[in-house]
């Protein structure tokens, strides 16, 4: 079944697991496990979905970067949350800002890298209570905080809800907001987690009416 689709690209869930199962094993091989922040700046498409993914399955927790915030949002964010590792694309690394301590991997530069690893499930060690993602306000009232979310909070997000919906393998959701965005925790896992499709809207349509 597919999974997730961006303009004309879908992954079959399937391949959705085994590239999130590679790149999950490449992030343990850099010490990324439980309570261990990731940072994530991607541009919307197919390997945010996967990456998002890789995180929680190495165990870690996401922090998500939209890559049109300022680039002094960008380093806060950065040094604030003392991710160890980012994730990110060649085309954007020369405009995020450097941090010591911290190792920046180009899914595009380490793509060859990244395919060589196993496609198998890893051994996450996460539980409920374990850290799923970490998203930033928007600091209007002051400096931006980190609200930390557990994976506890995300699967009574739709057990809460499911009565009202009766979620299922029919549905179709689109991730509209930006991921860096709260709502889009309902956007994305809503579709996953009960065997449905996810549509992800390109920038340009999300800020069409007509589109």
């Amino acid at each position: 079944a597919v999974a997730v689709r961006f303009e004309e690209e879908s992954l079959a869930y399937r391949e959705l697991n085994e590239r999130a199962n590679q790149l999950a094993h490449h992030l343990r091989r850099r010490g990324v496990g439980p309570e261990v922040r990731v940072g994530i700046c991607l541009e919307r498409g197919l390997e945010m979905v996967v990456s998002i993914l890789a995180v929680l399955k190495a165990g870690g927790a996401y922090v998500p970067l939209d890559p049109a915030y300022p680039a002094e949002r960008l380093a806060f964010i950065l040094a604030d949350s003392a991710t160890p590792v980012l994730l990110t694309q060649e085309r954007l690394r020369g405009a995020l800002p450097a941090r010591e301590g911290m190792e920046v991997v180009s899914l595009d530069g380490a793509a060859e890298e990244i395919a060589a690893e196993s496609a198998e499930n890893p051994e996450s060690g996460a539980g409920p209570d374990s850290l799923a993602y970490v998203i930033y306000t928007s600091g209007s009232t002051g400096a931006p905080k980190g609200a930390l979310i557990e994976h506890r909070n995300v699967a009574r997000l739709f057990s809460a809800t499911d009565a009202w919906f009766g979620f299922g393998p029919d549905d179709v959701w689109t991730l509209f907001h930006s991921y860096a965005f709260d709502f889009s925790v309902w956007e994305i896992w809503g579709p996953l987690l009960h065997g449905g499709r996810l549509v992800v809207v390109p920038h340009a349509v999300s800020r069409s009416p007509r589109e």
